[in-house]
């Protein structure tokens, strides 16, 4: 669990979406990653949490193009979706 106030916070958020499938992709993703996040990193998870869960999914998938807004080095890890345990 982190220490930071604000990233338990996001990690509750990422891991309580709404579906289960989200939950794996967004929360997964998080605990994946979020250790070594820096201040713009955190600042660019905070605005993905706020898409829609359908949008999400479907960056992942691969089935809708992702926005200007959000590509990069993040997008481009979370769309490895490498960190996603199937049972």
């Amino acid at each position: 669990m982190h220490e930071d106030p604000r990233l338990r916070r996001l990690q509750f958020q990422a891991w309580h979406r709404g579906t289960r499938e989200s939950d794996y992709m967004v929360g997964g993703f998080f605990d994946r990653y979020s250790a070594g996040w820096n201040e713009e990193e955190i600042a660019w998870f905070e605005n993905f949490l706020n898409e829609e869960d359908v949008y999400i999914m479907a960056w992942g998938m691969g089935t809708e193009p992702v926005p200007e807004r959000l590509k990069g080095p993040m997008m481009d890890a979370f769309l490895k979706l490498d960190f996603i345990k199937v049972a």
